[in-house]
């Protein structure tokens, strides 16, 4: 063999071995879970952004963490991370999405370590309150009722827990929202009184936190000035593609003021 034929085959070799390596790395990190955990421990890789809640923030998310696509649900947590993630490439942002249909406070405060401090988020999204509504109204069996006080005690307490963890952690507490609309709304005048007061709940906490608040029910209002509340929401609790629209504009609105990167985000 020639010397010229020696060289070209090591380097054929090398190339090889170069490839190989390229295509067995990414394998390697597979798993979303474990690299959520990796990003948020040194806090070097960029901001995480976390958004709990029920249904309304569940999106009917994918459980498979290896599924890339379809982790974030189809609602306002997709659209802010879709947006976010694109025009933002270089800042490497991770989001992650832990509703959970159904959820009450109470129930976010029970998986509180797992989908929520062990994440380390920069930035918390809570969307939280129909469910605690509901318990007291409905009052079913084997449903423990959440009243207004321990709604607020429950909140405030997770809310302790994230900045006893992140001391500069960053809050944005959505308003809850209920419309007059469909007949899956039994008991409305009850039902809609009832989350009033937990309304004013989240703002006390907002303000005592200084948190960034969404007035949510004061944008599905306004909207409802300019197409019916159908339109907007399909059910009387959840929004439809136009509605989870409107909570994502009013999420960039309102945290643009704080994380100023954000302002060139349409």
């Amino acid at each position: 063999m020639t010397a010229n034929q020696t060289s070209r085959r090591n380097f054929i070799k090398t190339l090889t071995a170069s490839s190989l390596t390229t295509l067995i790395i990414p394998d390697s990190f597979t798993s979303f879970e474990n690299d959520i955990n990796s990003q948020t421990a040194g806090g070097k890789n960029g901001m995480v952004f976390l958004f709990q809640g029920d249904s309304i923030t569940d999106g009917n998310r994918g459980r498979r963490y290896t599924d890339l696509n379809h982790i974030m649900g189809h609602g306002f947590a997709f659209s802010i991370a879709s947006r976010l993630g694109c025009d933002f490439p270089e800042k490497n942002l991770k989001f992650i999405n832990r509703g959970v249909s159904g959820n009450k406070v109470t129930d976010l405060a029970d998986r509180w370590k797992e989908d929520a401090l062990d994440l380390n988020p920069d930035v918390l999204t809570i969307l939280v309150g129909i469910n605690d509504t509901n318990s007291v109204i409905d009052n079913k069996p084997n449903v423990t009722p959440v009243t207004l006080q321990k709604f607020d005690e429950v909140y405030r307490s997770i809310l302790d827990q994230a900045i006893k963890q992140n001391p500069e952690i960053t809050f944005v507490l959505c308003q809850p929202f209920i419309f007059k609309y469909a007949s899956t709304l039994n008991n409305w005048e009850l039902r809609y009184n009832d989350m009033i007061q937990r309304q004013k709940v989240v703002e006390k906490i907002s303000s005592d936190y200084k948190a960034i608040y969404l007035k949510l029910q004061d944008v599905f209002d306004e909207a409802a000035k300019k197409a019916p509340a159908g339109y907007w929401i399909w059910d009387g609790v959840h929004p439809t593609v136009a509605g989870h629209e409107l909570i994502t504009r009013e999420w960039i609105r309102q945290v643009r003021k704080k994380i100023k990167f954000i302002k060139s985000v349409c």
